[in-house]
């Protein structure tokens, strides 16, 4: 069974702090991925050069100046702020394609259906590997996407998480919620708590041998309970912040205390998991399965637990034991939302359409939010389209085709445009005319049909909506 107290003490002391926060200041925002701007700066940055070789001066320096001083501006004043009651975005764009579309730029609480987090491998050193999480917000039709990179995201995640239900996060969204924290406090809390560095503890897996145990025999049973409680916390806000070998150490240390603790085991499996994927290593992979198995036979009793290991299952590639553990959970709880969905996603990657339609109805009747029955209820009628209307299916499949067309086509032609940069170069250094034209010529192309596949992509990349008539 799940032991309550720590998962209540999480969250209750993330509650704490987002109240904290809220009441210091009533508002949080951060800047909008700005991917798409940094797309902006490279066009307007090259074309201007373009106009410069073309000398056409006038028209190179005004885009110049556009690109080096408008963009940045508009990159700077796009924000997602949230009030304590809705996600505004407040950037110009957003805001003209608003008024223009008719469509909103704000987002209530309530009317947000999945938050789904990313993890992004943005540098490994030694042990340590420094994640760049993404999160998207979905509801309504609207997307608000942010990403890591300082307190900003640390505040919003404290803020806004705790709000949402459950059911519309995912495993990693949940994770945020209740263990990030700030990572220099967190090596401190470590440090204080005596685990080695990730320098010392790396010899220890490199060798396949388990750094010395340390001696909790003079340690009572109440106090036995609230070490493991702090040692697993701690090594939750490690391993998020990226210091995967010093986790394990914690993780390692609070199963001396606590070995039979399923969520214990489950979380240990997760970190595991990525310091295999960071170091490629097969073997940790296997210890990783195998602690998720140990942690499956802990915790068969508690449905709260089999979804969340479902979801890892699922998430790990392993769909076969994701099943069975969902079922396991329906089993053993009457409301089962997690499990209910997890299945149509299984039956969706197996290309059971019926079995998609018939997992989305059950959890319409079971969500316990409107934004959630709204989800459900879109993909039911979504999937149900699809397996009574041959026409539009064809059209959806074609649409995904065309997309990832799309998506090998941008790729390409970005490489091509790379190409000609040496071009570009060697023929303005050496003064061979002959060869900058050619690499002007073929970047100038290759980036405009990059361009070009990109609002493409953008446009096919929304569902062709389910009342459409798709007849002759």
């Amino acid at each position: 069974m799940r032991n309550a107290v720590p998962a209540k003490t999480a969250k209750s002391a993330t509650e704490t702090e987002s109240t904290a926060v809220f009441e210091r200041k009533k508002s949080v925002s951060i800047r909008v991925s700005p991917n798409s701007y940094f797309t902006a700066l490279f066009l307007g940055t090259f074309f201007s050069g373009f106009l410069i070789y073309l000398e056409w001066d006038l028209w190179a320096v005004l885009l110049l100046i556009i690109s080096w001083v408008a963009v940045p501006l508009l990159a700077w004043f796009d924000r997602i702020v949230f009030d304590g009651k809705r996600l505004i975005r407040t950037g110009f764009f957003p805001r003209l394609w608003s008024g223009i579309n008719h469509s909103k730029y704000r987002l209530k609480i309530s009317d947000i259906e999945q938050v789904e987090t990313q993890a992004l491998r943005a540098l490994k050193r030694g042990g340590n590997v420094f994640y760049r999480y993404r999160t998207s917000v979905n509801g309504k039709g609207l997307q608000f996407a942010f990403a890591s990179g300082g307190e900003e995201y640390r505040r919003m995640v404290h803020m806004l998480f705790p709000l949402i239900s459950e059911n519309s996060l995912d495993n990693r969204s949940i994770e945020l919620r209740d263990y990030l924290a700030e990572p220099k406090e967190t090596l401190m809390k470590a440090e204080f708590a005596k685990i080695p560095s990730a320098e010392v503890l790396e010899n220890f897996i490199h060798n396949q041998k388990l750094s010395p145990k340390p001696n909790f025999q003079k340690v009572d049973e109440n106090e036995k309970v609230e070490k493991a409680d702090y040692l697993r916390r701690l090594a939750n806000e490690l391993r998020l912040s990226g210091y995967l070998v010093q986790s394990l150490e914690a993780f390692r240390r609070a199963l001396v205390l606590n070995p039979k603790d399923a969520w214990l085991l489950f979380e240990f499996a997760r970190c595991l998991h990525s310091l295999a994927g960071s170091e490629r290593d097969a073997r940790l992979q296997k210890k990783a399965f195998a602690a998720l198995r140990l942690a499956e036979k802990r915790g068969r009793d508690d449905s709260g637990f089999l979804e969340r290991l479902g979801e890892s299952y699922f998430q790990y590639g392993d769909w076969r034991r994701a099943y069975k553990v969902f079922h396991r959970a329906i089993d053993s709880a009457e409301v089962s939302f997690r499990s209910v969905r997890g299945l149509a996603e299984i039956a969706l990657r197996e290309g059971k359409i019926a079995h998609v339609i018939h997992h989305f109805a059950t959890a319409n009747r079971l969500a316990e939010t409107p934004a959630l029955r709204r989800w459900t209820q879109a993909e039911g009628e979504y999937f149900s389209r699809l397996n009574e209307d041959e026409d539009y299916m064809e059209m959806e499949v074609s649409r995904v085709n065309m997309l990832e067309s799309l998506e090998r086509s941008r790729k390409t032609s970005l490489r091509v445009a790379v190409l000609g940069f040496p071009l570009i170069l060697v023929g303005l250094v050496f003064q061979e005319q002959l060869v900058a034209n050619i690499g002007w010529a073929v970047s100038t192309v290759a980036l405009l049909v990059w361009l070009g596949l990109i609002l493409s992509r953008n446009l096919l990349s929304s569902r062709v909506p389910v009342d459409l008539d798709v007849g002759e």
